[in-house]
């Protein structure tokens, strides 16, 4: 029997292209999609609807992490055996939903980013130059940290098992962008493996984007994880972001 497969999406203003990138999700494999609606100013909430989604509305901002954790917490409680999140704003193919699952039905990983620089195609996709090279650069970072052979870190298309949902504590996580970074992390420090598929680029005028200057304090943020990371590994600082549930 196939494992439930339930898409998640975490909104913010996404009424523009939030409609294509549900038409895109393969619905044979798909027992569910989720949109978790984090306040937003336009009318996502009502496209939404109107599509016959479930819908779970934040009454507040809460921020790109706090968005996730109602996700995985409301995914999880409809029994998901494999949760995809994708970004609701068509910058990821989600017909692609069928590969990035593959290896976690095949055992091979609990954890499967859709990468955007495995092809490298990402410039020529749109992504600016910027965002490349900060990108390249902090993966080169987490790479060794981590002790990965990834091609990227920062990207808004995942597959997580159950297991790995049930098992970290991603509620003590950060409620900003950071958020990602600190779940594949504690994906390594309980000892899951990831696994990655290429993933095109595709940038676009309403796709959302955060702007240089909080993709550089994305970036420190990023960088200080790692540290903390390497603290908790040490010895030296105890981190609950790292104990068991």
């Amino acid at each position: 029997m196939p494992p439930k497969v339930i898409v998640v999406m975490p909104a913010y203003n996404a009424a523009e292209t939030l409609e294509m990138t549900y038409k895109d999700i393969p619905k044979d494999i798909v027992s569910d999609v989720l949109v978790v609606d984090d306040a937003s100013r336009d009318n996502t909430i009502s496209v939404a609807r109107r599509m016959g989604l479930k819908v779970f509305v934040h009454p507040k901002n809460l921020g790109y992490g706090g968005n996730q954790k109602t996700c995985y917490r409301e995914a999880m409680k409809l029994g998901a055996e494999i949760v995809v999140m994708v970004h609701p704003d068509y910058q990821y193919d989600s017909r692609l939903i069928p590969q990035i699952i593959e290896p976690v039905i095949a055992g091979r990983a609990d954890l499967v980013l859709g990468s955007r620089l495995a092809d490298g195609s990402a410039v020529s996709g749109g992504m600016p130059l910027y965002k490349y090279a900060s990108n390249r650069f902090l993966t080169f970072f987490e790479n060794i940290v981590l002790r990965q052979h990834l091609s990227e870190f920062h990207t808004g298309f995942r597959a997580y098992s159950r297991r790995l949902l049930q098992t970290i504590p991603f509620e003590n996580n950060t409620d900003d962008f950071v958020f990602d970074t600190e779940v594949i992390i504690q994906t390594v420090a309980f000892g899951f493996s990831i696994a990655e598929i290429a993933c095109p680029t595709r940038y676009r005028r309403d796709s959302s984007s955060i702007n240089f200057r909080r993709s550089v304090v994305y970036g420190l943020s990023t960088l200080w994880c790692l540290v903390k990371y390497i603290l908790f590994r040490c010895g030296i600082w105890r981190s609950r972001q790292f104990v068991r549930l």
